[in-house]
């Protein structure tokens, strides 16, 4: 008989991960207990060391489906363990545990609620130690009932008895409730008798705009065929074109609207159920779902309610967040009926509090790998494991970038990078950020002495970090970039350069000048420019972002070509003088400005962009399979210390002066800007010693650009990297920002 202390690290908490131990132990014949506690969970266990190392070996081959193992530790004891083996109360502590992300509805518990014959039948808010909110309701740590929004709610006498027998899959399970014990919805104005989710699924069904209650926050709903009810929402969500995202029943609605391969289904119904862009050439809906744009991003239900609202629709309904514009998702009950009720005509609500305000994640399959998008839901706050060489690194925070901002805390070597928050430009959102990091600086015992930043004097994460009084580390934005890159691919903290190509819209130079097609020499610790895109002005500086036609004008002045597709009412004589004298016209290398200078030379959202990356999307939408074929090597740009735009723009003119098709312009655009990248990385790699290359910033979210510039790398004999996990713009910037800082501690 021999006794060890078991120390098991990772996402175990709230996972189900005790009663699997107690469950194997019982099966092996083994004594002693397992816990929760601040650091993962503990085992003590008493038997022969045959069955105690086929108990370890078990643990990391058969872990509950949300568990995620970083590491287990062994030792020795002489402590005596009771007889039989129990679960016993967990032990508070300093946290260093993970929290578990939202996991979405189960296949047991989806199973349950639509059969007639369970207990929880229609039950909105069934859940399970495989399932159901995690992050959206704790406050604190242990992970227990206690600390989440479910202590309100003791559980019933049948519940209970769940909640108590290990062999049961809802053993621990803090969301478990059922009608009799737990939160139950409600219909407002309730206008009508009887299930509240049943009424306003009728509701949706009769064109109906619907605020629901999901699991992070407050979602807007409509019929998605409806395209009266989409503009009427568009309307009063004041949302011009931005995409809707989708829900719909089941997979085989998403297929009646788009093709949905092997790998999009995964993710569509895996635990982490993410938004999933999909191809909709063709598709039956209203053109004001997504406008201008030949992709879709569908869902499938996240919660028994959505299941439930959606059960008996055959077609899909918009599901999107909750909000004015850009503000921050609503959470609150109170402010939901005030400041929703003048958007949607019912509000289904319930009484689960949402302690952690989260986003829906969006994923897209590109060259044959799911590319993370935006990182929230079903995937914040996993903790991402820092390469070999970072364990020695002190606890830090980093603070990310001003759009799609994100924040990173690097603890015991692992990256907690957060979800998705927003642009910070906006005061509550900025309000959140800040309320963001001291809630998980509590949930996972934080206290950083040092700060990451990007150097933009103007950037309000910046500044937050400068007045912490932290010591500050600031990171470059496209070195940061790079190191992302570096860090989810698990590239080690010792090795070589690599070529980071970031393209991106903006980011602040090492000069003091604007920076966004960039071809960096870097590892963690270091960077070095060694080549760019040509700088162009940028007529009115933050306007030109907004307005295409500004960059569309400034690059053809730059490169002698008369004007073509500017607005008639435009101020180009202005425009011209302004960037003559360099008055409020910074140059910047930016990749993502060129994108959009293309755009509006083919008349897409040249005066002005709905939002953020309109151009872009739209000009990528253009193209397709058919056209990228018919569209030859692409336009050429000249490649020498920098790659220069200018003979791509004569081609542009002749081709509208022969009256090319747009599609077949859209394509050669991508085609040649791939060529041009993977000419300048061949040239550099006579110039410096490297052998991989890095793909990275937000252009590279574009598939054309990423399939065609990876394939031609590859080509070329470089081995390549890419993000999957992490996204590729800005919402990436906090975990390269970690690393650089890390890394920098390190070696100092």
């Amino acid at each position: 008989m021999q006794q060890a202390e078991i120390r098991v690290r990772g996402r175990v908490q709230g996972v189900g991960f005790r009663p699997a131990v107690w469950r194997l132990a019982q099966q092996l014949g083994l004594h002693g207990d397992v816990r929760n506690d601040a650091d993962g969970v503990l085992i003590h266990v008493a038997g022969g060391d045959a069955a105690i190392d086929e108990l370890l070996e078990r643990i990391q081959r058969e872990p509950p489906p949300l568990a995620r193992i970083d590491r287990i530790e062994r030792r020795r004891t002489d402590a005596t363990c009771p007889s039989g083996f129990r679960i016993v109360e967990s032990i508070g502590g300093p946290a260093r545990t993970q929290i578990a992300p939202d996991a979405a509805l189960c296949a047991e518990c989806a199973r349950e609620v639509l059969d007639p014959d369970d207990r929880r039948h229609r039950y909105p808010f069934a859940t399970c130690t495989h399932c159901g909110p995690r992050l959206s309701i704790v406050r604190g740590v242990p992970y227990d009932r206690a600390t989440t929004t479910l202590a309100p709610f003791p559980l019933c006498a049948e519940c209970r008895c769940e909640y108590s027998d290990p062999a049961d899959r809802r053993f621990h399970a803090e969301a478990l409730a059922c009608a009799a014990c737990g939160p139950r919805a409600r219909l407002f104005p309730a206008d009508v008798a009887g299930d509240a989710v049943a009424a306003a699924a009728a509701l949706l069904q009769r064109g109906n705009i619907l605020a629901v209650k999901g699991l992070g926050g407050y979602q807007l709903a409509c019929d998605a065929t409806n395209a009266d009810a989409v503009a009427r929402l568009r309307a009063a969500k004041q949302r011009d074109r931005k995409p809707f995202a989708l829900m719909a029943r089941d997979l085989d609605v998403i297929r009646r609207y788009c093709p949905v391969d092997a790998m999009e289904a995964r993710l569509l119904t895996s635990p982490e159920a993410p938004i999933v862009l999909l191809r909709a050439d063709g598709c039956a809906l209203p053109e004001n779902v997504a406008p201008g744009l030949t992709t879709l991003g569908f869902m499938l239900p996240t919660t028994p309610l959505h299941l439930l609202l959606l059960h008996a629709m055959e077609r899909p309904v918009v599901m999107t967040s909750g909000n004015l514009t850009d503000a921050p998702q609503i959470i609150d009950d109170a402010e939901a009926l005030e400041r929703l009720g003048g958007v949607a005509d019912h509000v289904l609500t319930h009484d689960r509090g949402v302690a952690t305000r989260i986003d829906d994640s969006v994923v897209r399959v590109v060259a044959g790998a799911p590319r993370v998008l935006r990182r929230a839901r079903g995937y914040a706050p996993a903790a991402i494991t820092l390469p070999r060489g970072f364990a020695d690194a002190p606890d830090l925070l980093a603070v990310g970038g001003e759009l799609k901002a994100t924040f990173c805390l690097l603890k015991d070597g692992q990256a907690i990078l957060s979800q998705h928050i927003g642009d910070l430009e906006d005061a509550a959102t900025f309000d959140d950020y800040r309320h963001m990091i001291a809630h998980y600086a509590a949930l996972f015992d934080h206290s950083p002495a040092v700060i990451a930043a990007d150097p933009h004097p103007d950037y309000l994460a910046a500044k937050y970090a400068r007045e912490t009084g932290l010591k500050l580390i600031e990171v470059q934005h496209h070195h940061a970039h790079v190191a992302a890159c570096l860090a989810e691919n698990g590239r080690t903290i010792d090795a070589p350069p690599v070529l980071g190509i970031v393209l991106d819209g903006l980011g602040w130079g090492e000069d003091g000048t604007l920076w966004g097609g960039e071809f960096l020499l870097a590892d963690y610790r270091m960077s070095r420019r060694l080549g760019t895109f040509k700088p162009v002005a940028m007529p009115g500086g933050a306007a030109a972002v907004r307005e295409p036609w500004r960059n569309l004008y400034a690059h053809l002045l730059a490169a002698d070509v008369p004007s073509f597709g500017i607005p008639s009412d435009k101020p180009c004589t202005l425009i011209e003088t302004m960037i003559r004298n360099g008055v409020n016209a910074p140059l910047a290398s930016s990749c993502g400005r060129l994108f959009d200078a293309m755009a509006a030379a083919l008349g897409i959202c040249s005066d002005r962009q709905g939002y953020e990356g309109e151009a872009a999307m739209r000009l990528e939408a253009l193209a397709c399979e058919q056209t990228l074929r018919a569209a030859g090597d692409g336009y050429p740009m000249a490649v020498s210390h920098w790659i220069d735009p200018r003979p791509m723009w004569h081609a542009v003119a002749d081709d509208l002066a022969r009256g090319t098709s747009p599609a077949v312009m859209a394509a050669r655009f991508h085609l040649g800007l791939a060529a041009a990248v993977t000419s300048m990385a061949c040239a550099l790699a006579g110039q410096a010693h490297f052998d991989t290359v890095a793909l990275t910033g937000g252009c590279l979210q574009n598939a054309i650009l990423l399939e065609h510039t990876q394939r031609r790398l590859r080509e070329a004999g470089f081995a390549v990297l890419t993000h999957s996990i992490v996204p590729a713009n800005d919402g990436g910037l906090a975990l390269g920002q970690c690393a650089v800082a890390a890394a920098r501690l390190i070696a100092a």
